[in-house]
């Protein structure tokens, strides 16, 4: 099977750990709609947590400092989103490959769509603590049901009047911990079958290159370009899963 599916393996890895590598999120946004193609959901979950995971290791490194710098922001948002974990996985077990499809596929254009208004909308800078353990834990049932913790920590934090490298230090530890929980979580449950394993020889090397080119960019960009850059990527991830789907 996967020397059929190579391609596809290699195109979601790719996808996937560009965006993670430039925006510190959305491994799952862009390379499960990939593996949805070559797994059924629980594998492929599997499979794009640890790509995930292993991607946004890299990233950690270029945000540390703002990460040390305000710690308890981070802790806000982590908690509750690693008890938000659980939940999500539970309901990954009851959805079938088509409507996780889907939905990821709306998701991405709901997601674009937000960024592309974003610049009218209010940016928040009163501390709001449970709004972001909400946000958090909402974040875990996400990333324990499809992976896609980052989607709505991000379109929270993108209203805070928080510098580019300030929203990355909440949002990249946050994923890294939450979908690797997922992933241990996954791991006891069998997940990682000797098909998952073998993607996973094709996958991190492709993630990992592409995050490099990721990382790269986002050094580079400014933060609106960083917007504009983002919101054409979404949209068209999104318009090319549903017409995969349909």
């Amino acid at each position: 099977m996967i020397a059929e599916a190579w391609p596809a393996i290699v195109m979601g890895a790719a996808a996937g750990g560009f965006i993670n590598g430039l925006a510190g999120f959305g491994t799952a946004l862009f390379a499960l709609g990939f593996f949805l193609t070559v797994f059924p959901p629980v594998e492929a979950v599997a499979l794009v947590v640890v790509t995930s995971v292993v991607t946004g290791l890299q990233g950690l490194w270029v945000v540390r400092r703002a990460i040390w710098a305000n710690p308890r922001r981070l802790a806000r948002f982590l908690g509750p989103g690693l008890f938000g974990v659980p939940l999500g996985l539970m309901l990954l077990a009851l959805v079938d490959a088509e409507t996780l499809k889907i939905a990821i596929a709306l998701f991405l254009l709901l997601y674009g769509g937000f960024f592309s208004v974003r610049r009218t909308l209010p940016r928040i800078e009163r501390p709001t603590p449970g709004i972001d353990a909400l946000v958090g834990f909402l974040g875990g049932v996400a990333g324990g049901g499809a992976a896609v913790s980052g989607a709505l920590p991000t379109m929270w934090c993108a209203l805070r009047a928080w510098p580019k490298a300030e929203t990355r230090a909440v949002l990249q530890p946050y994923n890294v911990a939450v979908l690797g929980v997922t992933a241990a979580a996954l791991a006891l449950r069998g997940a990682y079958t000797g098909a998952v394993l073998m993607a996973l020889v094709l996958s991190l090397p492709t993630a990992l290159l592409s995050a490099q080119f990721g990382l790269a960019l986002f050094r580079r960009l400014g933060d609106a370009a960083f917007r504009r850059l983002l919101i054409g990527l979404t949209f068209l991830s999104g318009a090319g899963l549903l017409l995969r789907t349909f």
